[in-house]
């Protein structure tokens, strides 16, 4: 008897679009210096600490900024939420979610001026603001998704003999995933936001715009700091929606 296959459609993989991020990334980088060009009539008054900058480099220190934050966000919260959803850690798991909310609950503002005085200006006290500040949706659905992993499933991966890495790494992560990923896209747009404040601890970016338009009460300087800040933000969104499996 032969057995017939049914052929479709096949959607592409997370790791094909995983391939394809980076280099979407630096095209992005691209866009505000055609951008810059629409907008030179506005940015005829971007005074000599932000003019020596074009566009383009304000937008990709801004995005250096968020990516490097991210990258932080990750290499902890995704560990911490494996850690504390393991079997009898709830307590643990309870506590760590009410510590990690705390970096929302604080103004932005505050934490980076509290850091100031034992980090100094710059880049240290507005990375960590940012890690602090994106790290609750991580950690929050990193938990939700591990935590709704069938235990149906776990108990079919313990039957065939796999070791409790093996299951976390070929079926619990597979499985969270999309809601690891919806927690991810969230953090990064909230963090290409609280990037700005950064500005004025001289971390460089798109806020620099947007403070310098507000001190000397030029629109056209908050315009631009602002539009290409939502373009970032759309643009990092749309892509990380590109390499999440739910594909949206």
């Amino acid at each position: 008897m032969t057995t017939v296959r049914a052929t479709g459609t096949r959607r592409p993989s997370s790791a094909l679009w995983l391939a394809l991020l980076w280099p979407a990334l630096l095209l992005i980088c691209l866009i505000p210096g055609v951008l810059s060009n629409l907008f030179a009539p506005l940015s005829a008054g971007i005074p000599p600490e932000t003019g020596d900058r074009p566009l383009w480099r304000l937008t990709l220190i801004h995005l250096e900024l968020v990516l490097g934050a991210e990258l932080i966000v990750l290499l902890i919260g995704v560990p911490l939420a494996v850690f504390v959803t393991r079997p009898g850690r709830a307590a643990l798991m309870r506590l760590t979610e009410t510590i990690t909310g705390l970096g929302q609950t604080v103004p932005t503002i505050a934490i980076l001026a509290l850091a100031v005085p034992t980090l100094g200006l710059g880049l240290p006290p507005t990375v960590l603001g940012l890690v602090l500040y994106g790290l609750v949706p991580v950690v929050s659905n990193g938990i939700a998704g591990l935590l709704a992993v069938d235990a149906g499933v776990l108990d079919a991966a313990r039957g065939v003999g796999m070791t409790p890495r093996q299951r976390l790494m070929r079926v619990e992560l597979p499985l969270s995933l999309p809601v690891l990923m919806a927690g991810i896209r969230t953090s990064t747009v909230y963090n290409v936001g609280t990037a700005t404040i950064g500005a004025a601890l001289g971390a460089g970016g798109l806020g620099s715009l947007i403070i310098n338009g507000l001190s000397q009460q030029n629109t056209g300087l908050v315009l631009i700091g602002a539009v290409l800040a939502g373009l970032l933000a759309l643009s990092l969104d749309a892509l990380l929606a590109l390499v999440s499996p739910s594909g949206r």
